[in-house]
């Protein structure tokens, strides 16, 4: 007779500690709610709108690159202090934005600004691949375009 139980599910694995660390240490905004979307507030204000990031760092994947995008985060911020605000991706706001860009793979940096998408990176890449890629998405998104 063979075995006709349901395959298990996978397990869903925490988040590694890093990823808290950019909340409770570094004072990033974190995305709680599927509704979350501070970048919808500059919108019709008369100051320039800021250009996010927000790291969407896999929840339950338990990806290795999570906690490495986690370390990287900061640097970048840094690097491109101030055109930079960074925002963590809870669970509900992570599947929202998944929904907003369509799949991609995890761990990534996704880049908005008011009401538009203007590009992500997913996973992990070298320091001057991320600089020349978030140059270019944020390059598109001042001459109006979308990267």
């Amino acid at each position: 007779m063979t075995d006709l139980a349901p395959p298990l599910a996978k397990p869903r694995l925490p988040l590694p500690p890093l990823v808290d660390l950019l909340t409770d240490v570094h004072g990033y905004l974190r995305l709680d709610h599927a509704d979350d979307r501070p970048w919808l507030d500059d919108l019709g204000k008369d100051w320039p709108v800021k250009e996010w990031v927000v790291f969407l760092p896999g929840h339950g994947k338990g990806n290795a690159e999570t906690a490495d995008v986690a370390v990287i985060l900061p640097e970048l911020v840094r690097a491109l202090h101030p055109r930079l605000t960074p925002a963590v991706a809870g669970e509900a706001a992570e599947r929202a934005i998944l929904a907003l860009t369509g799949m991609m793979s995890l761990p990534a940096l996704v880049f908005l600004r008011g009401d538009r998408l203007l590009g992500s990176i997913p996973r992990v890449r070298d320091w001057d691949d991320y600089l020349q890629r978030i140059g270019e998405i944020l390059e598109g998104a001042s001459e109006g375009g979308a990267a």
